[in-house]
């Protein structure tokens, strides 16, 4: 080594190679340099290998530089990026690029070079098949946590696994372990050894959840492998308790509004514990005056506490079947938190003043204790609103009875603004999931909203869209949730779709939220219309939490932010305790200090939570509607051509159950194909199973591990 590289550190020997190493690589194009071209233009023999290596491998695990046949080259010279990988099916996988503003790569299954979820690849783009991005794996540059789950299978008389994703082929097991399995167990596995195929991969069992036909099993597989915690550690449970136990202070009640004289009220669900919203409100000369009152729970979980910690862990409670897995621990969720009738609860209350089209005036937040009056149940005030309500519900009622009317008025109202400002009004089944005593699935029924439902919800979008109002005028650092308009290309596949089924289509050369609503406007009617609910609503971008005020598509809101719910989202509870020091210190500068920082890792801790969950709520649930079809195989239903694939179609029912007709089932005298997504049609013939269309199916088949329903016609 030269006396010049010997005077440098270690570190700064490895950042010179890496220049060198990048330097010779742009020079060479798209020519690779092969081992000992590289080290001779870098100079190794005159320096320190150990630092070389260290820097290419480095080099290489970032995926800068990538590994050719002919040797090393850049890797974005030949069009290679990396990514992560997000989600495998049985027979393909997404990727999401690093690239920021990128959307996530469809790869098939037979150009995943064996990745799994978590790993970092490297990949390149293909042609599309369906315009979307498309890519293949190259090379996997860091292998991430190989945990999945599966079902037992017996194949050739050997016992395997079979994975939930991932493969449509069973793989082996090293049977080195104590752990014991049976035929149809549910078991969390991890990947021992590797292949370049994911039917190549080693499993190794680590734990038996026992047998995969029950739903409740399969439900708590997939908390365990999405990382869901359903236990508090010790210390987390201590606080909660001596906070949930400790009386109210004086001392914090004198600094509040006092609003325990007023009438105010919960409206939950009968079997709701957790009542983190109260409404009370009153017609003025203007319009309304409403107060939207949440659970301060901000003034008990207190920064980098350990409840606080926990918290932003989890980032939000997650709902299945009748289960919940709080955010929080429940002597404080459905506790202390609660605003229980009755009682004295702290509150942060959103004091606003509309006008008679129920738009914002005026609004200011302060810290506030309350005591709701009664808890009101949907379906007692949807009674009350119908002229139904006996004398005993009305007397329960009496205090805050004469507000209901004028909510349910506010509530028509927004509803006509919200129709002016051309908000889309998406109409989609969603599923109640019935259990016997056992935890059995006996029942799925399509969740019905009445207009107590509808009230409460445009309450809260109210002080939603006040709290994200104050965070800009003031300059606060927030926690906004936004929804970015969809990308041209989901719009021209939806226009493309439309136009086949016969749907008129506005202009969307720039598309606005009043576009999908005219959209559904013109559907409205047709035997799609079901159908094209969920497309239009597959067509928008995802909701997320951020930290600029970009807006809310979906809503047709500039400014929006999530305030009502801190017992069950992190990012309600972020922005009530930085609304909370503005209240008291009325300094945006020293807010702006304290925060700043914070905001960032809770929109982006917040949003990744919220997928987690909403994808773990969604298989649970279907394992629970394959449970519930599991009981009425041979039955016959009527349902509509939901979706249409190269195998076959799927089926809706009634109820939200959905099941695949496939191909192999339908007359063997017929060749089938897929019509562009639009229908299944025979190749010779007039027979076509088209989207929205009814159809008669038998349920032949379900799979409660994997969440699958297979239909076949009825005859």
């Amino acid at each position: 080594m030269n006396e010049k590289a010997m005077q440098k550190s270690p570190q700064e020997q490895i950042d010179s190679y890496t220049r060198k190493i990048l330097k010779a690589l742009e020079k060479a194009g798209e020519r690779c340099l092969d081992k000992k071209e590289l080290e001779a233009k870098c100079k190794v023999n005159q320096g320190n290998p150990n630092a070389y290596y260290a820097a290419l491998k480095e080099l290489l695990r970032l995926g800068d530089v990538c590994v050719r046949r002919k040797g090393y080259g850049l890797s974005r010279l030949f069009g290679y990026w990396t990514a992560t990988v997000v989600r495998l099916s049985r027979t393909f996988g997404f990727i999401r690029p690093e690239i920021e503003g990128l959307d996530d790569v469809f790869v098939p299954g037979k150009f995943l070079l064996g990745a799994m979820p978590g790993d970092r690849v490297l990949y390149r783009e293909i042609p599309s098949r369906s315009g979307k991005p498309e890519g293949e794996v190259l090379d996997i540059i860091e292998e991430a946590d190989n945990k999945l789950t599966g079902m037992i299978v017996e194949e050739d008389g050997i016992l395997c696994l079979l994975p939930d994703t991932m493969s449509r082929t069973p793989i082996r097991i090293n049977r080195r372990q104590s752990v014991e399995y049976s035929e149809g167990d549910k078991v969390l596995a991890e990947i021992c050894v590797r292949g370049k195929r994911h039917a190549e991969h080693m499993s190794r069992v680590i734990f038996c959840f026992g047998k995969a036909d029950h739903a409740a099993i399969c439900a708590k597989a997939m908390i365990t492998l999405h990382g869901v915690t359903t236990e508090f550690p010790q210390e987390v449970l201590d606080e909660a308790d001596r906070l949930a136990n400790a009386p109210l202070s004086e001392k914090e009640i004198a600094k509040r509004l006092d609003l325990r004289p007023e009438a105010i009220f919960t409206i939950d669900s009968a079997y709701s514990k957790d009542l983190d919203d109260a409404i009370s409100i009153e017609r003025t000369e203007k319009g309304y005056r409403l107060g939207v009152h949440i659970a301060d729970v901000s003034h008990y979980v207190q920064p980098k506490s350990p409840l606080d910690l926990e918290a932003i862990e989890r980032g939000t409670s997650v709902y299945y079947a009748d289960q919940v897995i709080p955010m929080l621990p429940k002597s404080l969720s459905n506790g202390i938190c609660s605003l229980n009738p009755q009682e004295d609860r702290f509150a942060f209350s959103a004091l606003m003043e509309l006008d008679e089209h129920g738009e914002i005036l005026s609004y200011r937040f302060c810290k506030s204790v309350i005591r709701s009056r009664v808890k009101g149940v949907y379906k007692e005030v949807n009674e009350i609103l119908a002229g139904t309500a006996s004398e005993e519900l009305k007397t329960k009622y009496a205090e805050v009875i004469h507000m209901i009317p004028v909510m349910d008025e506010l509530c028509d109202v927004r509803i006509r603004e919200r129709e002016r400002r051309g908000a889309p009004e998406i109409e989609t089944t969603e599923s109640a999931i019935v259990l016997n005593e056992a935890g059995v699935c006996v029942d799925v029924q399509p969740r019905t909203r009445g207009k107590s439902e509808c009230i409460i919800e445009e309450m809260m979008l109210l002080a939603n869209e006040a709290s994200a109002k104050m965070a800009e005028e003031k300059g606060l650092p927030f926690v906004y949730r936004v929804h970015e308009k969809p990308s041209m290309e989901k719009i021209e596949n939806l226009e493309h779709v439309l136009l086949r089924l016969g749907v008129e289509v506005p202009d969307f050369s720039d598309v606005k939220p009043i576009h999908l609503a005219q959209t559904l406007k013109n559907a409205k009617g047709t035997e799609a219309y079901p159908v094209i609910n969920v497309m239009v609503l597959r067509s928008m971008a995802k909701a997320a939490y951020d930290t600029q005020p970009i807006g809310h598509f979906g809503l047709a809101l500039s400014d929006y932010a999530h305030f009502t719910s801190p017992i069950r989202r992190y990012p309600d509870l972020a922005i009530h305790r930085i609304l909370s020091m503005w209240c008291e210190t009325q300094n945006a500068e020293a807010v702006n200090k304290r925060y700043k920082g914070f905001v960032t890792e809770a929109a982006q801790r917040s949003s990744d939570a919220e997928v987690r969950a909403i994808m773990l709520e969604r298989d649970c649930e279907d394992c629970y509607k394959a449970e519930y079809m599991q009981q009425h195989l041979g039955e016959e239903f009527e349902g509509i051509v939901s979706g249409v694939s190269d195998f076959g179609f799927y089926a809706q029912l009634p109820n939200s159950v959905e099941g695949l007709v496939h191909v192999r089932s339908l007359p063997e005298e017929a060749e089938w194909y897929n019509d562009d997504g639009i229908s299944f049609r025979e190749v010779n013939g007039d027979r076509e199973f088209r989207l929205g269309a009814k159809v008669m199916v038998r349920c032949v088949k379900t799979d409660v591990s994997s969440g699958n329903v297979d239909f076949e016609l009825a005859e």
